[in-house]
């Protein structure tokens, strides 16, 4: 009994250290996993069990308790009884963590949305695509390499929950993790980054907008910030200060589990550097251009339409959504869901230059724009879209560049092999070989058959 009662103190003191040293990270913990539990489960009609050892399967984040209210459309979390958060689920406009003086009985606007009214065949429409088979592709080293981005004897290793591959806009393969399927909407997280920068390829062919101007932010007018360009933002050269760090209290982690309004927090910062001197890779400058974009209409029901109307709907990526903070502001940084085959129209549009189906959605100029390399990025990042002209992944074309979200969301664009490849997991890079990856499906086309010429963008 006096060993039981020794144990049972130890056990209480690690519990009371554990709450004392991460206290100050409970509300973002509790945050995260209210947020993640209400999206997964009213997005995608995930079960809490299949989220919590999936979506949630992060250290610290394990500790929350977590609850789903399917009649309210909301969930909450707690770490050990300790702060509360609670996320709920508007049709519409996703899940959106609050707090305590969040009005929920508000009106509020939701996107009007349309699909195409077309019999075409993937991805031009929504039908199934057409059996193709292609001569110079050795189908046999295609299915074993997107096999092979897969676990298997339930290991949690490589954690791939789809992989899709597509070769001059047909469908070559297609392969998915047990529970999921061609319907299951799985979070972009920063590929949502992509689809933001798009929005200002969109306005700039519609004549609406200069990305080369100063930013219009009124508080910038008269100091150092007043030179940053909308341009210098979209390539995370702004020079504005901020830190992107998940693992702690940052400015990252306290914009989206604590924010009411998320395009404010970069519009806040000091310029710590001159624009177009220092790439800074912040989650903060993404949700500031989404602020910019609402700031374009004259109310807040066009801003909200215009994402869907103007490219998201268009290209019939229509189980696409993008959710709103509680200031009703597109969290453009992270919270983007899609099916995996929606995620790789978005692929095809840059692909083909901005052309969907012989509709220009942007200028040709656009894709050129966003996979050129950012000043100080060492050919690593574009405007709003990662690269590889530095060779990051040296197995594989130099001209790919991608979309690219945290636990290795990709969507990656090849336009010499006219090859778009998106993988959704739940594992970065240090556990998944994506250099090996791609070249195993780039090893797939028969050697006869030469690329198409492009070169790395400058």
């Amino acid at each position: 009994m006096k060993k039981i009662k020794i144990i049972l103190l130890v056990f209480v003191a690690i519990i009371g250290i554990a709450v004392f040293i991460n206290y100050p990270k409970l509300d973002l913990i509790s945050g995260f996993s209210a947020k993640s539990i209400a999206s997964a489960h009213f997005i995608d009609n995930r079960s809490q069990s299949i989220i919590e050892t999936g979506d949630n399967d992060i250290e610290l984040v394990r500790l929350a308790k977590n609850h789903i209210d399917d009649n309210g459309k909301f969930a909450t979390a707690t770490v050990f009884g300790f702060k509360e958060r609670k996320a709920i689920y508007r049709e519409g406009l996703g899940a959106t963590l609050i707090d305590a003086d969040f009005d929920v009985t508000k009106p509020y606007d939701v996107p009007k949305r349309t699909k195409p009214r077309n019999n075409l065949a993937f991805p031009y429409g929504n039908n199934e695509p057409k059996d193709t088979v292609f001569a110079n592709i050795d189908y046999q080293k295609l299915n074993a390499a997107v096999a092979n981005a897969f676990d298997k004897n339930n290991q949690k290793i490589k954690r791939s929950r789809s992989v899709l591959v597509i070769y001059k806009d047909k469908i070559i393969a297609e392969k998915y993790d047990s529970g999921f399927n061609k319907n299951s909407k799985i979070l972009g997280w920063s590929m949502t980054k992509s689809i933001t920068a798009t929005m200002f390829g969109v306005l700039q062919k519609q004549g609406k907008i200069d990305i080369f101007q100063p930013a219009p932010i009124a508080s910038w007018k008269n100091d150092k910030r007043a030179k940053i360009t909308i341009s210098d933002l979209l390539h995370m050269n702004s020079g504005l200060a901020w830190e992107e760090d998940y693992t702690k209290i940052s400015d990252v982690t306290k914009m989206l589990f604590l924010a009411k309004d998320m395009s404010k927090i970069q519009m806040e910062k000091e310029a710590a550097f001159a624009p177009n001197s220092n790439w800074n890779y912040s989650s903060g400058t993404t949700n500031l251009l989404s602020g910019i974009l609402r700031q374009q209409f004259k109310t807040h029901q066009e801003y909200l339409d215009f994402w869907y109307s103007a490219f998201i709907d268009k290209i019939g990526m229509n189980s696409m959504l993008v959710e709103t903070d509680m200031a009703g502001n597109f969290v453009g940084s992270s919270y983007g869901w899609a099916t995996t085959r929606d995620w790789a129209k978005f692929g095809l549009l840059y692909l083909h230059d901005g052309n969907w189906n012989g509709e220009q959605i942007f200028d040709e100029s656009w894709a050129k724009y966003v996979a050129t390399p950012t000043n100080t990025s060492n050919r690593r990042y574009g405007a709003h879209f990662w690269l590889n002209a530095g060779g990051i992944y040296p197995d594989v074309p130099k001209d790919l560049y991608s979309c690219n979200g945290y636990q290795g969301q990709m969507i990656f664009i090849i336009p010499s092999l006219d090859l778009v490849v998106v993988r959704m997991g739940l594992t970065e890079s240090d556990k998944f070989d994506f250099n090996g990856f791609l070249k195993g499906i780039i090893g797939s086309l028969k050697e006869n058959v030469a690329p198409k010429e492009q070169k790395p963008f400058d």
